[in-house]
């Protein structure tokens, strides 16, 4: 998926350039399209005998499913504890710093306004 969001589209061979080096076999590449179109992640339309596959979903509605279901199965439903666990076990530099305090401030703010 983070290549065809990256490309926009791709055939299976520009997909499975991308992957690794070296490349992943082109039939496991297909395999894997096939099973993501299949369960609708991904699209694809003939372009002579090639098919060019082109992500279904959007990157962003992806990652905010993830981040739920995490923070359901291994946080309690607790954003907080989620945060915090990233806070403590990864390295933020200044400028991550910012910009959460940023995010902080607008969702505080907002509070308020309720």
């Amino acid at each position: 998926m983070e290549v065809l969001w990256r490309l926009g589209s791709g055939t299976v061979s520009d997909v499975a350039g991308s992957i690794g080096n070296p490349p992943l076999a082109y039939t496991t590449v297909l395999t894997v399209l096939r099973t993501l179109d299949r369960k609708g992640y991904v699209r694809h339309r003939a372009d002579g005998k090639a098919h060019v596959f082109a992500p279904a979903i959007d990157r962003n509605a992806v990652r905010r499913d993830v981040v739920g279901y995490v923070l359901k199965q291994f946080f309690d439903g607790s954003p907080r504890e989620l945060l915090l666990n990233l806070l403590e076990s990864e390295r933020v530099d200044q400028a991550e710093l910012r910009r959460l305090r940023s995010v902080l401030d607008r969702a505080r703010d907002g509070e308020r306004k309720a």
